[in-house]
């Protein structure tokens, strides 16, 4: 498993424990520097996650219209938790992290859909990827 794969999971850790908990991305990105401290063998994993997840609490507006847009059918209250955190890091990759391409964005986000969600998780997950993807990115990004 890749560094960048293992980061990917370790920010989405952070993102569904704080959707799930009730508490704020930036209280649970705070806590998880603390673990990150505390454990230096998992040291390689923790930079790019908390940039995936600090990018995400800086465009949290942004990257939740861009699912809702997309989703029209299905809320973003009512996705799964671990389908939300999935999607806005990968939202966060497409439109704010220029060093990783869109379609490996997708691919990563589908691969934690198909191993931590619902059977019908990947294919939603790819679909509504792609349609963000294939748009041009924001001014600000």
């Amino acid at each position: 498993m890749s560094a960048r794969t293992k980061s990917r999971k370790r920010a989405l850790d952070v993102l569904f424990s704080a959707d799930v908990r009730g508490d704020s991305q930036a209280d649970a990105l705070a806590a998880e520097q603390q673990r990150a401290l505390a454990r230096p063998e998992r040291a390689s994993s923790w930079p790019y996650a908390r940039e995936i997840v600090q990018g995400v609490i800086d465009h949290a507006a942004e990257i939740d219209a861009a699912i809702t847009e997309h989703a029209t059918a299905w809320p973003i209250e009512r996705m799964p938790a671990v389908d939300r955190a999935i999607l806005r890091i990968a939202v966060w990759e497409i439109r704010y992290n220029p060093d990783v391409p869109a379609p490996v964005a997708i691919d990563e986000a589908v691969e934690l859909a198909k191993e931590l969600s619902t059977d019908d998780s990947p294919r939603f997950v790819n679909g509504l990827l792609h349609a963000i993807g294939s748009e041009p990115l924001p001014a600000d990004a």
